[in-house]
């Protein structure tokens, strides 16, 4: 059973579960593989990760006023985060392939982290994620045991984007400038949709 796996293991399966469904997030990391190393890909990766751990800080901590502050502002944070979602699929679309063997260094690496990190900041839908998981397997004493929990789902998280940027970069030497042509548009007009779908969700709720 796993809510009787250790606390920190515990954690690890909820901050894994979290971040391994592919979704814009997982797409730019891909990018960032190919385009620039698996280290980018990695530093990309963790700003979701960052993210996660503070939407799973909130629940295991109990913080009802911030959850209730999120519930409040769904349709501000949904308007933000389509529209940042919208520009980093019109810019993926639009990036030229390079597959030069330098690495993204400082600002640009910056930016990947922080890029990811607001992409899963600004959906709102990670901390009702967090909510259903954390039912699902089963929360300890929170008094005693969330730091450890929290701590879980940041590796767990980290662990996912590892495996992702190591896989992706594996492949990188396969890839011609057409093929991460074809993928930067692949991922940019996916990514596109993906905000157009948060839009709409505004619209038809």
């Amino acid at each position: 059973m796993t809510a009787d796996l250790p606390v920190f293991v515990r954690g690890m399966a909820i901050g894994f579960a979290m971040a391994a469904p592919v979704g814009p997030v997982g797409l730019l990391c891909i990018r960032r593989a190919l385009a620039d190393g698996r280290v980018a890909a990695l530093v990309a990766g963790l700003g979701a990760a960052v993210a996660d751990t503070v939407y799973g800080a909130v629940v295991a901590f109990g913080l009802s006023h911030i959850i209730g502050f999120l519930v409040t502002q769904q349709a501000s944070l949904k308007l933000f985060g389509g529209a940042f979602l919208l520009l980093i699929g019109w810019r993926s679309l639009m990036a030229e392939p390079s597959l030069g063997p330098m690495q993204r260094q400082g600002p640009g690496l910056l930016k990947d982290f922080f890029a990811t990190l607001l992409i899963t900041l600004t959906n709102p839908g990670t901390v009702f994620g967090f909510l259903g998981v954390f039912a699902a397997i089963g929360s300890p004493d929170m008094n005693e045991h969330a730091a450890m929990l929290v701590t879980g789902v940041f590796v767990g998280s980290a662990v996912w984007w590892l495996l992702l940027s190591a896989a992706a970069g594996a492949v990188r030497s396969r890839f011609t400038p057409l093929w991460l042509k074809r993928l930067n548009q692949g991922s940019g007009m996916t990514i596109l949709l993906f905000g157009a779908a948060v839009w709409a969700s505004l619209i038809f709720a």
